[in-house]
């Protein structure tokens, strides 16, 4: 049986239809919105001074390798059960084991009301799975 995913953009400033997902960094941390065309458009310009009077300093090539603190492992164990579990409840095709595809897990965390790189505050359970 074929699949099909769709994926709708979200303004995360007004709730509506978002035109596309704008990525920038401030102080050493990188972020990215999804805004629609006239939110990004105000992003770009009211940045432009100071992108035009600042240095570049490399090239985006992607994701860069981050260590992370001890504990850490156990804690992605956790996440990507409940990623799973809540996949399968959603009909999505996901294998037992292996990396899971950053499209679901990108999936899971909207719906969680989070970003992929925030996890569930400690003792706070997935909206997914029953509050455990």
């Amino acid at each position: 049986m074929a699949q099909k995913t769709v994926t709708y953009l979200v303004d995360d400033l007004e709730g509506g239809d978002a035109a596309e997902t704008v990525k920038f960094g401030l102080d050493g941390v990188d972020y990215e919105i999804d805004l629609s065309e006239k939110n990004a458009t105000a992003l770009r310009d009211s940045v432009a001074r100071f992108v035009a009077a600042g240095r570049r300093i490399g090239r985006t090539t992607g994701k860069q390798a981050v260590s992370r603190p001890r504990g850490q492992a156990s804690t992605d164990r956790e996440q990507n059960k409940a990623i799973r579990e809540w996949a399968k409840r959603k009909g999505l095709t996901i294998s037992e084991r292996g990396r899971i595809s950053q499209e679901i897990v990108d999936q899971y965390h909207a719906e969680a009301g989070r970003s992929s790189g925030s996890p569930a505050p400690a003792g706070v359970g997935s909206p997914f799975s029953g509050g455990q």
